[in-house]
């Protein structure tokens, strides 16, 4: 994917380095210049100094060759301003906003930017860990949120196949965390499982 992120602070450095590392054709835009050396040294794509809302800046960035937006700066108000042009303007198909805003995270989302918010995603994992000890994650996708679980795998199934698993209506299975620690990912696949795995289950929670 060819994916501008707007903002190079900590998460936005992050993201882009990365999105750089798996192959993806990244373009990074900041005001402060500085804020690149906070990405990795093996970074590969490209970086832009300017006033982000600036549509020649993000036009220099290569907005208009872009399949997805990641406005991640660390002012709620830049954040929107850029999803809004991205959509409005240069007609991106995919666009993400960081708002910090709890409040305005509810908002912005109930009219059609896709948000996400650290104070919400912190306050539900810690809230589902206070309840329910195995919600280990929390994500928000626009206004519902999706607890992920991991939970042993029931005496009565280890060294059988994952297809007699019974889940309630609202949960789905997501993966399987080998004991090795390594992850499969679930697509209907045939698998046998085993007595040290965990089986990570995602539910929609709101």
């Amino acid at each position: 994917m060819n994916i501008l992120v707007v903002g190079c602070g900590k998460v936005g450095s992050k993201l882009a380095s990365t999105l750089s590392r798996e192959g993806h054709d990244v373009s990074v835009v900041d005001k402060d210049e500085q804020k690149f050396e906070l990405l990795d040294n093996d970074f590969s794509g490209f970086t832009t100094a300017g006033i982000p809302i600036d549509q020649d800046v993000l036009r220099r960035a290569g907005i208009e060759d872009c399949d997805a937006v990641a406005a991640v700066s660390e002012d709620d108000n830049v954040n929107i301003m850029v999803s809004q042009l991205a959509e409005e303007i240069f007609h991106i198909p995919k666009v993400i906003a960081r708002i910090y805003d709890p409040q305005r995270e509810n908002v912005f989302s109930h009219y059609g930017l896709h948000t996400v918010c650290p104070t919400n995603l912190t306050v539900g994992s810690i809230k589902a860990a206070l309840i329910n000890p195995r919600a280990v994650h929390n994500l928000n996708f626009g206004s519902s949120t999706v607890s992920f679980m991991t939970i042993p795998v029931p005496k009565s199934l280890i060294e059988d196949s994952v297809s007699k698993l019974e889940f309630d209506d609202n949960e789905s299975l997501f993966g399987i965390l080998r004991g090795n620690q390594d992850f499969i990912l679930y697509q209907g696949q045939r698998i046998i499982l085993h007595a040290n795995d965990l089986l990570v289950i995602c539910t929609v929670v709101d």
